[in-house]
């Protein structure tokens, strides 16, 4: 059950604050919730309902690592959530993962780090974050690594990481926003669906956005719908 509820309230705790990154993911969020009151923070707009009797911040924090990490760091100091979820997209590999599977991370590595002057190994590990997921998966997910990256994954791509990471699926700001979360202590959940597929010899979503906004939509409206039964299972 979900409830639309009104005021910005910045600065109370919450019990689950649920971040939406990319446009178009948000874009596809907003419709649902129409009679919300929404606010703007620096790095987008925000609104509140209720999800499972609790009282549920969505937050719009921008594409990219950059903008990922900085509302997540926002949102944990100015609304203090006991718990943090993910909802968005990723890319995924064919004949590894189906379109609009669902996966949720248990760990997370962010890849596009090349050290020149010492070890990038050592550097990504840094940034690479466990996950612990909750002891009951309401719904049928993928649990894999997610690879993330401020770049989408095309058949190039694939071919240059393959031999090293042998991926399933990737995304931009999963990295991010898991590495920020886990120095603050805060839990987190990850859920993201897979918009569009890529095999070393082609990306279907490359230079289509049409795929890619049609297909964000529909992942959106599936995680949302299952969104009750997550924050259930996260309690």
């Amino acid at each position: 059950m979900v409830v639309v509820l009104a005021g910005s309230a910045i600065g109370k705790n919450l019990p689950v604050a649920v971040l939406v990154s990319a446009d178009m993911e948000w874009k596809a969020v907003k419709p649902l919730f129409a009679e919300a009151s929404v606010h703007e923070s620096p790095y987008g707009e925000y609104f509140y309902a209720t999800v499972q009797r609790e009282r549920v911040l969505f937050f719009q924090g921008g594409w990219g690592k950059v903008a990922a990490a900085g509302s997540t760091q926002y949102v944990i100091d100015h609304f203090k959530p006991a718990r943090l979820i993910n909802l968005g997209t990723c890319g995924g590999v064919e004949g590894r993962v189906r379109r609009f599977d669902v996966v949720a991370p248990e760990k997370i590595v962010i890849y596009d780090i090349a050290e020149a002057m010492g070890d990038s190994e050592e550097a990504i590990a840094h940034y690479t974050t466990t996950i612990r997921l909750p002891a009951h998966l309401p719904v049928a997910v993928l649990r894999a690594t997610l690879y993330s990256a401020d770049r989408d994954l095309t058949a190039q791509g694939l071919r240059d990481m393959e031999s090293r990471f042998h991926p399933v699926a990737v995304d931009w700001e999963s990295g991010a926003i898991a590495w920020v979360a886990q120095r603050n202590g805060t839990p987190l959940l990850i859920l993201r669906g897979v918009s569009d597929l890529v095999s070393p010899d082609r990306a279907e979503a490359q230079g289509n956005r049409a795929l890619f906004e049609t297909n964000a939509a529909h992942v959106m409206q599936n995680l949302l719908h299952d969104l009750p039964q997550w924050i259930e299972a996260f309690r």
